[in-house]
This record gives structure tokens, sequence and C-alpha cells, in this order.
């Protein structure tokens, strides 16, 4: 079983460019997976990867004609 690695509160807010609050407030409100030990708590990488797709927009193609758009 390979494990993998587990980021601290503070790791995983360098790693989003936000404060700390930012991930403690997605594990507050369970959007989230996170790992408790004990007192600790504990982001999988693979958590942070999910939580990125899942909040990531994609880019539309749009047309324009005569200053309007068109669908």
């Amino acid at each position: 079983m390979t494990l993998e690695r587990l980021l601290t509160v503070d790791e995983a807010a360098e790693l989003l460019g936000t404060s700390a609050r930012f991930p403690r407030r997605l594990i507050a409100e369970r959007r989230i997976r996170f790992v408790k030990l004990g007192h600790h708590v504990r982001i999988p990488s693979s958590a942070l990867a999910e939580y990125i797709a899942a909040v990531t927009v994609e880019p539309v193609e749009v047309k324009w004609r005569a200053g309007r758009v068109v669908v």
C-alpha cells in the first residue's frame, strides 16, 4: 500500500495561494476530504487536486456579430 502525501493546512494554503483560513473553512464546511490524526488535520494531495478540478471553470467560445454575442 502506497501512502500519498498528507499536507498541513498551511501547506495546502500555500499551494492554493491563499491564507490558512481558506482551507480551514473548506474543512469546516466539509467541501474537501481531510484526515484527522488525533487533533492534527491533514489534507491528502489528491483531495486538493480533486477540489481544484471541481471548481475549475472552463472557458467558452464566444462569437460576436455586429457587436452582439451569437449563441
